[in-house]
């Protein structure tokens, strides 16, 4: 079946939640019509705000995802949701179904979620997930929220990608502020302490934010991370986390961060794309045939990796 990009996004605009659904996957499966997508979409993104929510498993990412949902569609706005799952090691789709868990604004056609399995990428997000994310700011939702798989100190690549981003913690989770420590402390704009009702809450907030007195960033404008206790389960403390959420928002735009941040995707997009590319013709006959005639250089000592690889990168 042919595919129209102009037209699906023209539905997409109109809020047809199908062709937005075709978008994505176009997006997901790498299809040839991915560079008319992308050259479609551009000129319609840059208007939706993007938020990050992430931490460590079974601190209530998504639960919390879907009282925001809440919040944002009491305001009149539109909102997207990309849930990142792990991959299932047999059909290298999504494990888990974020859309189940969030069932309650899926009749609602001011929402879009979508789960997007990892396919083994690191980082806790998709390798589509900015350009999906584009395809939602395209089709006109005002908000865009990324629920990352669990995270540890490896996996904070949704600084990169979102405006603002959340990191939530939970009280009995012995290894929770350290596992913040780990990496998750350098990258959050706003903290919660989720399930902020059990004991140990306040222990977990002092400890939260005796670890951010010691390592606070102190690079470019400052901003104060605040510390936000919620309850998502019973929709407490949503109305303190938009707040901070705006507030963040609002001193991103006034100290020209918010621009600096967009670009700085930008860049990770476009060198995630070059990469791909070059991978792609290492792959290819003749890279094949290269790198494996320069690995039997290698391992017999006739020549060094560095050098190796110059010649090889001089035959691309």
């Amino acid at each position: 079946m042919s595919t129209d990009v102009a037209e699906l996004v023209e539905q997409a605009r109109d809020g047809q939640a199908r062709a937005v659904a075709r978008l994505i996957s176009l997006v997901e499966d790498d299809s040839p019509h991915l560079r008319s997508v992308a050259a479609a979409l551009s000129p319609l993104t840059g208007r939706a705000r993007v938020l990050g929510l992430t931490g460590p498993p079974g601190v209530g990412k998504s639960t919390s995802t879907s009282m925001l949902v809440s919040a944002f569609r009491d305001r009149g706005l539109r909102v997207g949701v990309l849930a990142i799952d792990p991959s299932s090691p047999f059909s290298g789709g999504a494990l888990l179904g974020d859309r189940i868990r969030m069932h309650s604004h899926t009749v609602d056609p001011g929402v879009y979620i979508r789960s997007m399995a990892t396919r083994g990428a690191l980082g806790g997000l998709a390798t589509a997930t900015s350009q999906a994310v584009r395809v939602l700011d395209a089709a006109g939702f005002d908000v865009v929220l990324i629920e990352t798989v669990g995270v540890g100190q490896s996996e904070v690549d949704i600084v990169a990608l979102a405006d603002t981003t959340v990191v939530l913690l939970a009280p009995g989770m012995g290894d929770g502020i350290q596992a913040a420590k780990a990496g998750i402390l350098e990258v959050a704009d706003v903290f919660v302490v989720n399930k902020a009702d059990r004991d140990g809450a306040d222990q977990t907030v002092r400890d939260l934010k005796h670890a951010m007195s010691l390592g606070r960033r102190e690079l470019g404008p400052s901003w104060r991370q605040p510390v936000v206790r919620t309850v998502a389960s019973a929709g407490e403390g949503v109305d303190e986390l938009v707040a901070a959420l705006e507030s963040h928002h609002e001193w991103l735009v006034s100290h020209g961060e918010l621009a600096t941040r967009r670009v700085r995707r930008a860049e990770r997009e476009i060198e995630a794309i070059a990469v791909t590319a070059l991978r792609a013709r290492l792959g290819s006959v003749h890279g094949g045939e290269a790198l494996s005639r320069l690995a039997k250089r290698v391992a017999a000592g006739e020549t060094d990796p560095y050098a190796a690889a110059d010649l090889l990168t001089g035959t691309l």
